[in-house]
């Protein structure tokens, strides 16, 4: 499967399992296994490199079960096919976006206006809680 340009995973990478979606469907939904449950073993690929993995394992959250397979569940559509397409154009989603390296974090300073506002609202708020609290009586 092409993700893209240098990235191709081997189909002998993904697992397929066929389990029964929620849902509409009618009679359909309980005698066809149109869900599919697409698994895909992050640690044992080769077709990643290290930095696209880790950027992986950030993105896929939850999805990531601990022994690091990535599994996406598609029952979106009524039809196998669709939902097995569904799920490896999300698979290649995930990987395109760990593929982009991020934009590295240019540092700048606040500017004098916005460090005056943020003293003023400082000020303006210690004043609004003095205000608040009881006079002292002599």
């Amino acid at each position: 499967m092409r993700v893209t340009r240098s990235i191709v995973i081997d189909e002998a990478d993904l697992v397929e399992r066929f389990i029964h979606a929620s849902g509409p469907g009618g009679q359909n939904v309980n005698k066809v296994a149109t869900a599919v449950e697409l698994r895909f073993d992050l640690r044992r690929s080769h077709a990643l490199s290290d930095s696209v993995k880790a950027r992986l394992v950030a993105l896929a959250g939850r999805r990531l079960s601990a022994d690091g397979i990535l599994v996406i569940t598609a029952q979106r559509y009524r039809s196998q096919a669709r939902n097995r397409a569904d799920a490896r154009e999300r698979l290649a989603g995930l990987v395109r976006a760990a593929a982009e390296p991020p934009k590295p974090r240019r540092a700048t300073r606040p500017t004098r206006a916005s460090r005056e506002r943020r003293l003023e609202d400082k000020r303006r708020t210690g004043l609004r809680k003095r205000e608040r609290k009881p006079a002292l009586r002599d």
